[in-house]
């Protein structure tokens, strides 16, 4: 299944013009439904918000063009809290009503394991954002994936350390849950691969207030490039401040996180002349730059990531759907399995039958607070 971008574009014009979601009880027996789950409170309650904005973006356009199946979209939000049990009891009270055809969870790894044995028991497509390459690799034919998963991060934050900056004596730095986990070990695989095995490999705990020790610990092992998986902002944040404040000013490649808007925020100048590899970057295609746009018009921000895939899952979901001429539940996997070349915001869809969409990754740079796109680099492997 493909898409052109000529059409992707007027899916968006469409889109900003778009009503709201219809809301009255008569309506809402005529819609096909969409549940989300979303941090709308706890740590990431501000990324949260920008998720479900880009979801919402994406239905009305949906519902513009003619809806999915000829009714109107409605996306149902339960509250993840950012934490695990918190996103299994949203995901359940999603799953209790029978007329949700699909799902939204988490961009959070470890969130998307918490309700994965939930998610195959229900039996209905769910779209996620979680990087861990286990996730699309358990048996769990249920899940689909709307960013690149980490064996590509870390091959990317490898490659472009030692080939492009030339930096040899690398400091890893990863959460010690599901994502950075997964995420630390794809980049200490792939750097052992180009000769140049990790000096440190340090794991730290999710919301942690002082990253001193860690700090120190990369400053007195010699490293001259640090590589990093921040599962939140705000850790990161505290962080890059802590790093500058403490004398640290080697090279610093992160994943996502290090470039989305509430780091930034946070960050501000200690992430100055950073660099990331990145799922989204607004100049890295013409469909990025036309969702960059119209977001913006939106949510008065700029666009990141969080964003981006709810966006583009949106978008995949509605066109498989139509696609399939079908709510069944297998009839959803199979049209979704069958989409190739699929122009979104996050880059070009071409599912693989484990249920991943994209594989490859954009390096960009923080120029003094401003991201601006380098190169893009796809793996066929």
């Amino acid at each position: 299944m493909s898409l052109t971008r000529r059409d992707f574009a007027a899916g968006i014009v469409a889109g900003l013009a778009a009503p709201s979601i219809i809301t009255s009880a008569r309506a809402q027996a005529s819609t096909i439904k969409i549940g989300m789950c979303a941090p709308v409170t706890g740590p990431a309650a501000e990324s949260g918000g920008y998720a479900i904005k880009g979801a919402k973006l994406a239905l009305d356009a949906v519902n513009k063009a003619g809806g999915i199946l000829g009714k109107q979209a409605e996306l149902i939000v339960e509250d993840d809290q950012t934490t695990n049990p918190g996103i299994v009891l949203a995901f359940s009270k999603l799953a209790a009503q029978s007329d949700i055809v699909a799902f939204l969870g988490s961009i959070r790894s470890t969130q998307v394991h918490a309700m994965a044995p939930d998610v195959l028991k229900l039996g209905k497509p769910v779209m996620i954002g979680g990087t861990d390459p286990n996730l699309t690799h358990m048996g769990n034919q249920w899940l689909f994936r709307f960013r690149p998963n980490d064996s590509y991060s870390g091959r990317v934050i490898a490659e472009y350390g030692v080939n492009t900056l030339g930096k040899k004596k690398w400091a890893i730095l990863h959460s010690t849950d599901a994502f950075g986990t997964a995420g630390g070990k794809a980049l200490s695989a792939a750097l052992e691969k180009l000769g140049s095995p990790a000096v440190l490999d340090q794991g730290y705990a999710n919301q942690s207030q002082d990253f001193t020790p860690v700090v120190l610990a990369i400053k007195q092992s010699g490293a001259d490039i640090l590589g990093s998986y921040f599962t939140f902002e705000n850790d990161l944040g505290i962080f890059a401040r802590q790093l500058r404040q403490l004398g640290v000013n080697i090279p610093w490649v992160g994943s996502p996180s290090i470039v989305n808007i509430t780091a930034l925020k946070l960050a501000g100048p200690a992430l100055y002349n950073t660099y990331g590899v990145a799922d989204y970057a607004e100049d890295s295609s013409e469909a990025s730059k036309a969702f960059g746009k119209a977001y913006r018009e939106v949510a008065k921000v700029a666009p990141d990531n969080q964003s981006s895939w709810t966006y583009d899952a949106i978008n995949v979901l509605a066109a498989a759907i139509n696609k399939a001429g079908s709510t069944e539940p297998g009839k959803i996997r199979e049209a979704i399995l069958a989409i190739k070349k699929f122009p979104g915001a996050e880059g070009e869809y071409n599912f693989d039958q484990n249920g991943d969409g994209l594989h490859g990754y954009n390096i960009v740079k923080n120029d003094k607070g401003n991201i601006a796109f380098d190169k893009h680099i796809e793996f066929t492997d």
